[in-house]
């Protein structure tokens, strides 16, 4: 027997219908790419999303088309995210700060119809722009006075596609299931792969994000996603702050520390997202300025382990809460947060930073477990350590357009890559990236393209690339040189090889030249030995502390 309830359909369109019915006159703040502040309401944001649907149309775009954007955190970005899923088709947005290859390889991949572009980026899609094969329009994000000049073909101003069409418009309805975004991985083992999130996988991760133990958002909130669009949609913030009705604070192109306090204290901003490097930033800010804030309650740390001593400070110079998170693009990304239990009111300011500085609990409808290499579970005593699978309505079941993948070979299940404890209490620790991943300032760069490219080099015998402690970015690489016999190669020659292949913030920070690399018995680089070795080396060739 089935119940007897409507079947209405979780679509991404009724967030910002319920956030004009109920909160239409709540402010969304923009630092726009031209400079100047933009701010209007919900009720307009909802009016603006369906006149970009309604042209949608006019340039070709179709139920299930990809539609690439290369943008900051800005209301025509917002805009974006509504009217193209609202539609039926996918709003793909593209890491701008991933090398062009691979940009040209992701957009080619989606077979994207069209490109959303800002204008900070019009350079990059004028190199790239021969090579996107599926390309048919590209629209610039910004009005006519500030339109650029530029060599490209079909190019559309996007105030002019907006204001050109009518806003009436009743949201279709179609199949909840329907692909509504589509992010890809930062391609650190091989070729970025696409996530395609759908309508309910987006709304049931909002929900669940929104939740009070976890990103704990209410109407009365301010918030401000520094964590960029393009980065697994913002951690669901622009989905989330609609649903809840808080005022929203887009920063734009600008992340540095004074940009943000302005912001911030102009704007009373409650709660906001970052990777470690965009707060250690504002601290910096903070202490240099004699500044602090005067309305900021809480921040979610992500993409990186925020170190101890940054946690304690924003609690006990600041009175801020930091709320540390872990996810992936794969997991739509929120996968645990850190908050405590219940009967966790008597910890100790040491106990409680301690808990803190573990990824946390998973959300509700994540499940977790970590396995050894035969695939057996593993206790949760906090100890043992194993591989970090997952599951749940908003983890990835496969990527796009790829007919296989390892990190699915056990049905039901996504393996993480990453290796990690797990407490009695459910609290999860990553411990290590089974694939050495090293990560900068929230991003990543691939150990083993590293490697590929230093071994490239014709006075190279050998090259293992690790990540090494930074006080800014959190890590950064360390490239470790076995030369030829005779070789004079040098620092500087070593680095300098790098230069046009890859981009310049993945290129190595130093060079170890030594004699041989340690091997574990099957013959693979023991990096665990070399981050032992060197994993403060950076720290002694003059980087302040």
């Amino acid at each position: 027997m089935l119940g007897l309830m409507m079947d209405t359909p979780l679509l991404i369109s009724s967030l910002i219908q319920h956030a004009d019915d109920y909160h239409g006159d709540t402010e969304i703040t923009t630092r726009t790419v031209e400079g100047p502040l933009h701010r209007y309401t919900y009720r307009e944001a909802h009016q603006r999303a369906r006149q970009l649907a309604n042209a949608l149309d006019s340039i070709g775009i179709q139920r299930g088309d990809r539609c690439a954007t290369l943008a900051w955190n800005t209301y025509r970005h917002f805009e974006i995210y509504f009217a193209v899923s609202g539609v039926g088709a996918i709003c793909h947005t593209v890491n701008p700060r991933l090398f062009a290859p691979q940009i040209a390889y992701i957009i080619n991949h989606a077979e994207d119809a069209c490109l959303f572009v800002d204008l900070s980026f019009m350079s990059l899609v004028e190199e790239l722009a021969e090579q996107l094969a599926t390309v048919k329009s590209i629209v610039i994000l910004t009005d006519h006075a500030n339109m650029p000049p530029t060599p490209l073909a079909n190019v559309i101003c996007y105030e002019d596609l907006v204001h050109s069409h009518s806003d009436v418009l009743d949201w279709p309805q179609f199949d909840e299931h329907t692909g509504s975004s589509l992010c890809y991985t930062s391609g650190t083992t091989g070729n970025p792969k696409g996530v395609l999130y759908s309508h309910r996988s987006t709304l049931l991760h909002t929900y669940a994000a929104s939740l009070p133990d976890n990103f704990g958002l209410a109407a009365r909130d301010t918030v401000m996603p520094v964590v960029p669009m393009y980065h697994a949609n913002a951690w669901g913030i622009p989905y989330a702050a609609p649903m809840v009705g808080c005022k929203l604070v887009l920063p734009g192109p600008v992340t540095d520390g004074a940009g943000l306090h302005h912001l911030i204290e102009s704007e009373q901003v409650t709660f906001s997202a970052a990777v470690p490097t965009v707060w250690l930033g504002l601290l910096q800010y903070f202490d240099a300025c004699g500044q602090t804030s005067s309305s900021l309650e809480r921040v979610v740390i992500g993409g990186a382990a925020p170190p101890r001593s940054m946690i304690e400070a924003f609690a006990e110079r600041f009175g801020i809460q930091v709320l540390h998170a872990w996810g992936m693009t794969e997991t739509s990304p929120i996968g645990t947060i850190n908050r405590p239990r219940h009967g966790m009111s008597e910890e100790t300011p040491a106990q409680r930073y301690q808990r803190e500085a573990k990824q946390g609990r998973p959300l509700f409808g994540v499940r977790m477990r970590i396995i050894d290499d035969q695939n057996q579970p593993l206790p949760h005593d906090g100890e043992s350590f194993g591989n970090l699978t997952v599951q749940g309505p908003w983890v990835c079941r496969g990527y796009f357009n790829e007919p296989h993948s390892d990190a699915h070979s056990e049905a039901g299940w996504f393996s993480t890559g990453d290796v990690a404890t797990i407490d009695p209490q459910g609290y999860a620790q990553i411990t290590d990236r089974s694939k050495d991943v090293i990560k900068s300032g929230g991003e990543w760069i691939s150990s083993i393209a590293l490697e590929n490219i230093a071994i490239g080099h014709p006075e190279v015998v050998e090259a293992a690339a690790i990540g090494v402690t930074h006080p800014k970015w959190a890590e950064r690489p360390l490239l470790i040189v076995v030369r030829r016999d005779q070789s004079t190669l040098t620092r500087d020659e070593m680095l300098h090889y790098f230069e046009g292949q890859v981009v310049k913030w993945w290129i190595p920070d130093d060079v170890v030249f030594v004699d041989q690399l340690p091997h574990t018995a099957t013959g693979k680089l023991f990096k665990l030995k070399l981050r032992e070795t060197y994993r403060n080396h950076l720290l002694t060739i003059g980087v302040a502390p």
